[in-house]
């Protein structure tokens, strides 16, 4: 009981740090598009279409949940694994 507290309360602070710390992110340009538009060649580069682009909250949530998703899965094959008889 005691482990799916510790695990549920982990997931809801993954989730709220997902969704809320997003809201604060520096709308400033990272190294590599400061560096291009410091030495003139940033209009080269050419924009892609992105399913998740912006990276506001909600893709933040997303992403933790694919995560968390994706790290069950695992866990469960491995457990399943381990634990067949035949082997």
């Amino acid at each position: 009981m005691r482990t799916r507290w510790v695990v549920l309360t982990g997931v809801a602070v993954a989730l709220l740090l997902a969704g809320v710390v997003s809201i604060f992110a520096s709308s400033a340009p990272d190294g590599l598009t400061k560096v291009s538009q410091d030495h003139g060649f940033d209009h080269t580069g050419r924009t892609h279409d992105s399913v998740v682009g912006g990276y506001g909250p909600v893709t933040g949530i997303v992403g933790v949940v694919v995560v968390l998703a994706l790290a069950a899965g695992v866990t469960y094959v491995v457990r399943r694994r381990h634990s067949d008889p035949t082997e």
